[in-house]
């Protein structure tokens, strides 16, 4: 994983670079202190999924290309079958699956996501982010506590939720399993 964390990092240096961006222009585009954004440069901090769509979007790249230094190439239909995707793990626990990395030119991110079962979790302050766009959620198994701004849900299987990503919102597992669900990121 270390090794994955330093190549993310010499990417975003490079593309950095190539754009002509200062490190300040790249801490305030991706919401963190250049004292962060330089450490996550240089591979010696790890990043969240937030940072990282906001980077690929600031450069203008997609997020396979930022991930894993290829650019997607399909553009008719990706197929990914039961358990597979691109993963990223970018969250404390949290697990990503990229359902659609290899389509060009996508105008989503669509995800499965499992979020692990947290003591604490169902009375715990929630870590918020926001990201350009909207968001689905649609709870596959498990459960999760929501908040979007000042609203709380609690979305059981089979629930949705549909939102402004641009409004702070946080999530985490509640309950005795582990949370998976389907996350869509649609682009603005």
């Amino acid at each position: 994983m270390e090794q994955v964390i330093r190549d993310i990092g010499e990417r975003l240096k490079g593309m950095r670079d190539v754009l002509n961006l200062s490190i300040e222009d790249m801490a305030v585009a991706t919401d963190v202190s250049a004292a962060d954004y330089t450490a996550m440069e240089a591979g010696e901090k790890d990043f969240n999924f937030t940072f990282l769509y906001k980077a690929s979007t600031r450069f203008g790249i997609d997020l396979t290309e930022l991930l894993t230094g290829e650019s997607p190439h399909l553009s008719s239909y990706e197929l990914v079958r039961s358990g597979e995707g691109l993963p990223i793990e970018r969250r404390k626990g949290f697990k990503y699956l990229n359902l659609a990395y290899n389509f060009r030119n996508r105008l989503a991110e669509p995800f499965v996501v499992t979020a692990p079962s947290e003591s604490g979790a169902d009375v715990c302050e929630l870590a918020l982010s926001t990201h350009s766009g909207q968001e689905m959620d649609y709870v596959l198994s498990g459960k999760l506590r929501i908040r979007i701004g000042d609203h709380e849900e609690i979305l059981n299987p089979g629930d949705s939720i549909y939102y402004n990503a641009a409004t702070p919102h946080g999530m985490v597992a509640i309950g005795s399993e582990d949370c998976r669900f389907l996350a869509i990121v649609i682009s603005d």
